[in-house]
């Protein structure tokens, strides 16, 4: 008789402000492992908006949290916030030095810089902060998810799907991974070729850039800010 596999313990933290499909998206998938549990977490139980004011609930404070085979850390505006919160920072490096594995969807990628965790680490994130990276010695690394050793990062919102897809391959195999994509029918077919900034139109491209530039901004002092704290030096 064959032994089941080892039970997982999966975590995603959200928090005020976050983008709710970069933890919604993930989660579909990573719910879905056989024998694993998935933890909601935040600094403790309270409803939590995301960007748009949606309420989303956490169930295990961090304080509380087993140790986790996958930490997932999403993006989302209140992000920057979380650069500079110890105890989030704090909890992410405790579950990386455990040498489990960690998945960043989106602009998570720069809460796991600001950790320290990214230097030498190839790493991908949203477009709009590609460039931000590199305060954090990451190796800026595009494509639409990118492992490196036990790190996992994906680019904008909806390549966490993607990143989750790739973790589970990694957690259990490729065939469980194929059984929840085709559980959940993911089939993009995207309407517009619009994409990526490399095939959208320029207009298109400008107009959402302008959109980002306030935030954009904003990242960018707090970046610099956390690459003094952690000795790396970005020229230009």
């Amino acid at each position: 008789m064959t032994e089941p596999p080892s039970h997982l313990h999966i975590g995603a933290i959200i928090y005020p402000q976050v983008d709710q499909a970069d933890f919604t998206g993930p989660f579909e998938v990573l719910s879905r492992i056989p024998h694993s549990t998935f933890h909601v977490l935040w600094k403790e139980i309270m409803h939590v908006p995301d960007r748009k004011g949606l309420i989303l609930t956490p169930d295990t404070a961090l304080a509380d949290s087993p140790e986790l085979d996958l930490l997932v850390v999403p993006g989302g505006w209140g992000q920057e916030a979380l650069m500079e919160d110890q105890e989030v920072l704090d909890f992410i490096r405790s579950h990386a030095k455990r040498g489990k594995h960690t998945l960043s969807v989106c602009t998570g990628a720069l809460i796991t810089g600001a950790a320290g965790l990214l230097r030498g680490v190839k790493t991908t994130t949203h477009w709009t902060s590609f460039h931000l990276l590199e305060y954090f010695g990451a190796i800026p690394f595009p494509g639409r998810v990118v492992v490196d050793g036990k790190f996992l990062s994906t680019a904008g919102v909806t390549a966490g799907v993607d990143g989750a897809l790739w973790a589970v391959e990694l957690l259990r195999s490729q065939r469980v991974a194929e059984e929840i994509q085709l559980a959940i029918e993911y089939d993009p077919e995207p309407p517009f070729e619009s994409g990526t900034p490399m095939v959208a139109p320029p207009e298109v491209v400008e107009s959402v850039r302008s959109q980002y530039h306030r935030i954009s901004e904003s990242r960018l002092a707090t970046a610099r800010r956390i690459a003094s704290q952690l000795g790396i030096t970005v020229e230009g």
